[in-house]
């Protein structure tokens, strides 16, 4: 039996390869997945752009080859699995498994902290990792999943936490001022028609205190209105069209090193500079030498544990079930889907996928699935 994985270079993410590696023994407590289909968004973009500074590439490592001083890597991407075979005796073959794989055909896990709900990877190099994306859910017995629409849940399950994550930093923190002196409080989101960033307006667009403005390309400025969640839309080059004193905060999901450059060098009264991924993989730069606030990484867990602090894990997961559940409505309203599934299967296909995924060239409208064998 063999693994084949799809790689890409850490140093060039445009570079990519297909290897086939020969399946080793699983040791006691170990499991073998078969990965069957997994999403691919600009999200996974961002994953590969941070690996290095956000320890993504941790999760899967590929070891690296004699003289071959940068890795190649595994992209993580959240999909759906079966045990195909287990040395664990608290999970049994196949069982379907919710969670954050590599792009591979299989992925081997040691879980531990088992419950009825799923279980965590104890694999000793996840060990310092955020627990977040060592959970992996039983479907059988997960409120959230629904084997109709799988494809739509692992598109878009893992960005509406962070985007309803976002929403709720946010608000938590009074839109940092923005909203104050009588003035609607403005936010500004980057690469408004990535499926985080429009997730993440569908949540800002239900509080009356703020108007939420969405910045995009002219190719998907229509896209981006047909959603019905920002107050407007402008296009990259359109930013004249608000006051230089309109109070706001930027969230930034492009990493555009030039529009971060001309949002804090515009609006005198920018409150908040939020940094959220790297869509524009090509023109991604640092928060230095900016007027105004700086950019600040955004970290979900860190905002998931404050909550889970604050409201439980029972309260946690009732509101972002709640949460979610109006969401898909809103995204699968009949006639007018948001997502429309194209799905990729075997190595060329999915290079393909990421070649226009990376590039941003992508319908926004199309939520690729792949899957390797």
């Amino acid at each position: 039996m063999t693994t084949q994985q799809f790689q890409v270079r850490k140093d060039q993410l445009a570079t990519t390869r297909t290897v086939q590696l020969p399946d080793a023994p699983l040791a006691d407590g170990e499991i073998r997945v078969r990965i069957e289909h997994f999403a691919y968004t600009s999200n996974n973009i961002t994953y590969a752009a941070f690996g290095d500074a956000m320890n993504y590439w941790q999760f899967f490592p590929v070891a690296p080859e004699g003289g071959d001083t940068v890795a190649w890597g595994l992209v993580p991407v959240w999909g759906f699995g079966v045990v195909e075979e287990t040395r664990c005796a608290g999970v049994a073959v196949g069982e379907r498994l919710y969670g954050y794989w590599p792009m591979a055909s299989h992925a081997v896990l040691k879980p531990v902290r088992l419950s009825p709900e799923g279980f965590f990877d104890g694999a000793p190099h996840r060990a310092t990792l955020h627990p977040v994306y060592n959970n992996y859910l039983r479907c059988a017995v997960d409120p959230l999943h629904d084997s109709a629409t799988e494809p739509l849940q692992a598109l878009l399950r893992p960005l509406f936490l962070t985007a309803w994550l976002i929403d709720d930093f946010l608000a938590d923190n009074d839109f940092f001022g923005a909203n104050q002196g009588g003035r609607r409080g403005v936010m500004l989101l980057s690469s408004a028609s990535s499926k985080t960033a429009y997730a993440t307006a569908a949540q800002l667009a239900k509080r009356p205190e703020v108007e939420v403005v969405g910045l995009t390309s002219p190719g998907n400025v229509a896209f981006c209105e047909s959603l019905g969640v920002y107050s407007r839309v402008l296009t990259y080059d359109q930013l004249e069209q608000l006051p230089q004193d309109t109070p706001c905060v930027y969230v930034d999901f492009a990493g555009n090193g030039a529009l971060r450059k001309a949002i804090h060098g515009r609006f005198s009264a920018l409150a908040y500079s939020c940094s959220i991924g790297g869509t524009h993989v090509d023109q991604l730069a640092g928060g230095r030498d900016l007027a105004g606030p700086r950019p600040v990484l955004f970290f979900a867990p860190a905002q998931a544990k404050k909550r889970h602090g604050d409201w439980g894990t029972a309260g946690f997961n009732e509101r972002m079930g709640q949460a979610w559940h109006a969401f898909m409505a809103l995204v699968s309203q009949p006639g007018a889907p948001w997502v429309v599934v194209e799905h990729h299967k075997g190595p060329s296909a999915v290079q393909a996928a990421h070649a226009l995924v990376l590039g941003g060239r992508g319908d926004a409208r199309v939520g690729h699935m792949l899957s390797m064998p």
